[in-house]
């Protein structure tokens, strides 16, 4: 039984990992400082023989016992909402943290996956977005303490990769939603859905033509698990290539849950991506991967999970 380390693992994302590796007959290791995750995500969990929580800030040192055959690490704000709020913290757990997880990968031979994003693109004045583009980040605007945290966790992974020769893969996530998503966290669905339930107006931010691509959890996880027990080293793009404005989103939304909301135009924040979309060809060639969940289908799965959620106790 392969014994495996997710960093992050209460979050939204790490818990769903937390639960493939499980199926997958890994024991798992969720490590998080629930800065910004939950015990909720991971409470269908803990009674499970092969699964441990350490609660644990990884920008300190990273104590575990016991041989460890992966380190995945997941941890650090990922809503735009989190990360302006948190930009000291979102920047020590990109450079500091990422340097802790290596350094554990190193000392136990393991393999080390990090969880990257299609923020290191930036604003990208290329479309889609294929790994071998370098982007087009602004670095002191205030999205750059997520954008340059990532970056900087890059070509840290692939320092450790070239010069410890370390096994190392690197995942550069779109945007993915699902269940667990914490709702009002500044991202697009979990926003949109809690509006769309109570007949809200939908906040838009600008004038809604700016696009993005989803990719359902299950799907990215898939891909990611897939990546992992690949042996490429290189950034892979892992995301629904399906692109979409934010407009024809909320429309959506709307068509599914059946809500009568309008829709409210909000100012543009700073550095906002106006395009966002993936090139899959590499996960598509390497993994053998693509997603196969369609918007509406997890768009429903999503908003069931929420309609629980959003219950009053």
């Amino acid at each position: 039984m392969p014994r495996t380390l997710v960093t992050g693992g209460a979050g939204f994302l790490g818990s769903h990992l937390c639960e493939h590796l499980l199926d997958q007959g890994h024991s798992v290791i969720a490590m998080d400082n629930l800065l910004t995750g939950s015990t909720s995500n991971i409470a269908h969990l803990q009674n499970h023989a092969a699964f441990k929580f350490v609660k644990h800030n990884v920008t300190e040192y990273i104590q575990c016992d016991g041989p460890v055959d992966y380190v995945l690490h997941f941890a650090s704000p990922a809503s735009p909402k989190d990360y302006l709020e948190l930009p000291i913290q979102t920047l020590k757990v990109g450079a500091i943290g990422t340097h802790k997880a290596l350094g554990l990968a190193k000392d136990k031979g393991a393999v080390f996956l990090l969880a990257s994003t299609s923020e290191v693109y930036g604003d990208p004045q290329k479309h889609p977005q294929k790994e071998d583009y370098w982007g087009h980040v602004n670095p002191v605007g205030p999205r750059g303490v997520y954008d340059e945290a990532k970056r900087f966790a890059e070509a840290l992974t692939m320092a450790y990769h070239r010069y410890h020769g370390l096994s190392t893969r690197i995942v550069r996530i779109f945007n993915t939603y699902g269940p667990r998503m914490r709702p009002n966290d500044g991202r697009a669905i979990p926003s949109f859905v809690p509006q769309a339930l109570n007949n809200e107006a939908i906040t838009i931010f600008g004038d809604g033509s700016q696009t993005r691509s989803f990719c359902y959890v299950d799907d990215l996880i898939e891909g990611i698990y897939r990546l992992l027990m690949s042996d490429h080293h290189e950034p892979v793009n892992i995301g629904n290539p399906r692109e979409m404005t934010i407009k024809e989103l909320a429309e959506t939304i709307i068509k599914v849950t059946g809500s009568r909301s309008t829709l409210q135009l909000n100012p543009l924040p700073e550095d906002d991506p106006k395009v966002r979309q993936p090139d899959i060809d590499k996960a598509m060639t390497v993994l053998g991967w693509e997603p196969r969940v369609g918007l509406e289908e997890g768009l429903a799965k999503t908003i069931e999970w929420f309609k629980k959620a959003l219950k009053p106790d």
